[in-house]
């Protein structure tokens, strides 16, 4: 399904997913016993806090072009916004750096609105509102003042969301990053994707024994993006150790499949290579954990 294009920002593309609309469904059934005035509101409101997503993506896009980093293009989801990065940064500080830098502008939403919530709250303004914080009056400062209640309340949420540590979210992220310090992206990924896992599925299971679907639904995607974004992450590093095919010469010339042993350490590699001439064909490297292709007798690709 194409994404309708919004427009530019900071010279990035902006693009709408058409499933966004489906939220406006859903909070169209929430606000649905709060009237004309409620039902307005709710409308206005998920408008509103993904605009914030907007913002909150366009931080991650700005952190990164402070590092020479560019961004493809920003799009709106229902479940939240995606900036696609050329890279996530060269090194850990940048990452983090990036990382943060989404939630940092969240956090400075929930603060602006602070102040007018607080005000609110102490003239009274806020008590014209029903259990599930929704305006029952039209009175023009009470919308106001409910209007920053939500602003604030989503910020923060969006804000305590993406910090949870489960890759490949913000919070995941930075656990990656921290975690590469000392073990290597490669490894400090594994890691990170399944301490993602376990978090997604605790917060899933969470989430349909609530009846908070949307909540399940969030979680199986991180769970999907994390493992995904790790299968790729295995398939550049086994790619960067490759040659083109006309690098390597000659072809493994054997008769049968052998395990090749490393001359100067004495050590069998991870590869068991069937040397059989011009041998084409898959095999697992178990250290990279992909798929190498042969064609020949020579590895030219990963899967």
């Amino acid at each position: 399904m194409r994404s309708f294009k919004l427009g530019r920002a900071f010279g990035i593309p902006l693009y709408l997913h058409p499933s966004f609309f489906l939220l406006n469904l859903w909070m169209l059934y929430l606000t649905r016993n709060g009237g004309p005035v409620g039902i307005l509101f709710g409308q206005l409101w998920i408008f509103s806090l993904f605009g914030c997503v907007m913002l909150h993506e366009l931080g991650h896009a700005l952190m990164a072009r402070f590092f020479r980093i560019p961004t493809l293009d920003i799009t709106l989801y229902p479940i939240g916004g995606v900036a696609r990065l050329e890279s996530t940064g060269h090194h850990p500080h940048e990452e983090i750096c990036i990382a943060l830098a989404g939630p940092a502008v969240n956090l400075a939403i929930a603060l602006l609105m602070a102040p007018v919530v607080f005000v609110a709250w102490v003239s009274g303004l806020l008590n014209g509102l029903d259990a599930d914080l929704i305006p029952v009056s039209g009175a023009p400062l009470t919308l106001v003042a409910t209007y920053a209640l939500w602003l604030c309340i989503g910020n923060i949420g969006l804000l305590l969301f993406n910090l949870i540590p489960a890759f490949p979210m913000d919070g995941g992220r930075v656990l990656r990053a921290t975690l590469a310090l000392g073990l290597g992206k490669l490894r400090a990924t594994e890691v990170a994707a399944v301490v993602g896992l376990l978090l997604a599925a605790g917060l899933g299971i969470v989430g349909v024994v609530s009846g908070s679907f949307t909540l399940a639904l969030v979680c199986g995607f991180v769970a999907f993006a994390g493992q995904a974004e790790l299968h790729a992450l295995r398939r550049h590093e086994a790619a960067k150790v490759m040659r083109p095919v006309h690098q390597i010469v000659p072809p493994v010339p054997v008769v049968s499949v052998v395990e090749v042993i490393d001359r100067q350490s004495g050590e069998v590699p991870t590869i068991i290579v069937p040397v059989q001439s011009g041998f084409t064909g898959f095999l697992w490297d178990q250290e990279n954990r992909v798929w190498v292709r042969w064609v020949n007798g020579r590895p030219v690709d990963v899967r």
